[in-house]
């Protein structure tokens, strides 16, 4: 059964979801940079809280049928991509990968979700959706400048997240005919506290002080946030549609990084934004004036 898209609603989810997640990186650095916890301790204690804070609103929506699918085994997997995305990204913002070159890495996730979307979902991936994509990646790429002697392996970690939440997205595109966004959030929060506790005993350490609780507090509820928003985008439109919406966390994270951080990106970032910011332009309005004719 072919899924609803409508562009503008896929769009608008996609884009909080993306404010969400900058505010979110930018309380991880500092939880790991300005207060030195382990990647793996804020990973387990962002998605405890947002799973504490997301309950009440679930319950809302009745729990136990929220609880009720026929794809366990595909929400244990979709899950487990998730959690290898998180803590390859957590890993390098505590490197630290400065975060202006971290989103730009990310945004390689757009090209493997569009061709996953092609080769597993059998979605049209037409000639604007490809051009879209691959803009955005180059933009990406002259942000990175991967040939540069500054380059560093650990900027090789936001590419693995990219990959692992590529791979994640389409799963969450392929369960989304079957099961509706609270039962994707549920899934995700309730399976994905086991896979962080194993991840975190090794190297936990408990956090001690109002300021970092705070801090821990506001990343889970931004989470929560963003978790709900990305699944409401890829339930309501395709997902290689969707994805290169995320080029939009570019300027929120430059701004973020600056205010927080006092990192300031080089010249070239803003050559590879204008690439990535027309990109997004063209295919909302091209699949916009699609949309119209269609109906």
């Amino acid at each position: 059964m072919n899924q609803p898209h409508h562009p503008v609603q896929g769009a608008s989810w996609m884009l909080t979801a993306g404010l969400a997640f900058a505010i979110v990186n930018s309380l991880a650095q500092i939880a790991s940079i300005n207060y030195g916890l382990s990647s793996t301790t804020v990973a387990f204690i962002q998605y405890a809280i947002a799973l504490v804070v997301i309950l009440p609103y679930l319950r809302t929506l009745g729990i136990r049928k929220s609880l009720r699918t026929n794809n366990l085994k595909q929400h244990i997997l979709r899950v487990f991509l998730s959690v290898i995305g998180i803590q390859l990204w957590l890993w390098a913002l505590a490197y630290p990968v400065p975060i202006w070159q971290g989103i730009a890495l990310l945004m390689t996730s757009p090209l493997f979700a569009t061709i996953g979307s092609g080769l597993f979902l059998k979605e049209k991936v037409g000639v604007a959706r490809w051009g879209a994509t691959l803009a955005g990646f180059v933009g990406a790429m002259i942000i990175l400048e991967p040939w540069s002697e500054n380059f560093s392996w650990a900027t090789l970690l936001p590419v693995g997240a990219a990959f692992f939440w590529a791979c994640y997205s389409l799963m969450v595109k392929r369960l989304s005919s079957s099961d509706g966004p609270s039962t994707m959030v549920v899934y995700l929060l309730l399976l994905i506290t086991p896979f962080n506790i194993l991840l975190a005993a090794p190297d936990w350490e408990t956090p001690t002080g109002m300021n970092i609780w705070l801090v821990l507090i506001a990343a889970g509820c931004m989470t929560a946030l963003a978790q709900w928003a990305i699944v409401k985008a890829y339930s309501v439109a395709d997902a290689s549609f969707v994805q290169p919406f995320d080029h939009a966390k570019l300027p929120l994270n430059v701004l973020a990084g600056w205010v927080v951080f006092s990192w300031v990106p080089p010249g070239r970032l803003w050559l590879g934004a204008a690439i990535i910011v027309a990109s997004v332009a063209f295919i909302t309005q091209w699949e916009t004036k699609k949309s119209k004719k269609l109906k």
